[in-house]
């Protein structure tokens, strides 16, 4: 039964890119990970706890997507070496400073950011509304743990453009 009438040629480029998008994400999710067991320093109380909330965040979106690719009525990708072969975001050394850490995290949500941006227009080409709407949330929560941790990596010395700020 095709309960989402759509055709299944106009719907698999988006699940190919979603299919980006899972791989992308266990990379990220994993190389969170690393992060999370390898900090050490002075950053470490808050940044293990970051690196947590992000991979928490990256597990649930991982299901989430696979399960969006399951309801277009394809099957995910799910065996690692696909994951590795397809994905943007490369493996890196897992011993690194916490401001690599914190610099690798962002360069990865960059590529994330990409990704999501070409699935919403794989999907808004068929109008795919599902699709759009869970990438939507997807970018707004990005961006703004994006921001978070630019901001952790900048010094008080730093200020925002002040035609910005003054009134």
């Amino acid at each position: 039964m095709n309960y989402l009438k759509m055709n299944e040629e106009e719907v698999l480029p988006v699940v190919m890119e979603l299919n980006i998008l899972l791989a992308d994400y266990h990379v990220y999710y994993q190389k969170l990970r690393s992060n999370h067991w390898n900090i050490v320093g002075k950053n470490f109380f808050d940044l293990h706890e970051q690196f947590e909330d992000l991979y928490n965040d990256a597990k649930v979106k991982i299901d989430e997507i696979a399960e969006r690719i399951l309801t277009l009525r394809f099957h995910p990708m799910s065996k690692m070496k696909d994951y590795l072969k397809a994905s943007s975001i490369n493996e890196d050394k897992p011993i690194k400073s916490d401001k690599d850490m914190v610099e690798e995290t962002l360069n990865d949500h960059k590529i994330l950011l990409e990704q999501m941006a070409i699935v919403i227009e794989k999907a808004d080409k068929i109008s795919d509304e599902g699709t759009i709407d869970l990438i939507g949330a997807y970018i707004r929560e990005l961006e703004k743990s994006s921001w978070m941790l630019n901001a952790w990596s900048k010094s008080t010395s730093e200020i925002f453009k002040p035609n910005v700020v003054e009134v």
